[in-house]
């Protein structure tokens, strides 16, 4: 016994939900993409920052309070946050790699160190 294979004509939708839509559909030719970015010449000129009082920080002056936020603890050897602190060195790491590089160094290097970061003491 032979299957009869019935043809039909199979009709798809234009526009399938599931599938993404291209750009060129959404936005026809010489339609505005709805986001325009503004160069920091057309802010200022926009919110006329120069009828604001001088203290008052802005684009235009960079004089700003201090952070209210701690500053962020730096590793002296990898440059990631570091959650730990050598008690002995003072110094601080990231993991237990750099510790173990913090003991194997001379005084003079830690101190070296600490200098980078504005932390050594000084001796007398």
């Amino acid at each position: 016994m032979e299957r009869e294979v019935l043809e039909s004509d199979l009709v798809l939708p234009t526009h399938l939900k599931f599938k993404k839509v291209q750009m060129y559909e959404k936005y026809p030719k010489g339609q505005s993409r709805g986001r325009h970015w503004k160069h920091l010449k057309q802010i200022l000129q926009a919110e006329n920052y120069n009828n604001y009082p001088p203290d008052e920080p802005n684009y235009v002056n960079i004089e700003t309070p201090p952070s209210m936020h701690p500053p962020k603890r730096i590793c002296d050897f990898t440059g990631y946050e570091a959650p730990y602190s050598d008690p002995r060195t003072n110094m601080r790491y990231a993991n237990a790699e750099a510790f173990k590089h913090i003991r194997s160094l001379s005084n003079d290097y830690v101190q070296q160190y600490l200098g980078l970061r504005k932390a050594a003491v000084v001796l007398k």
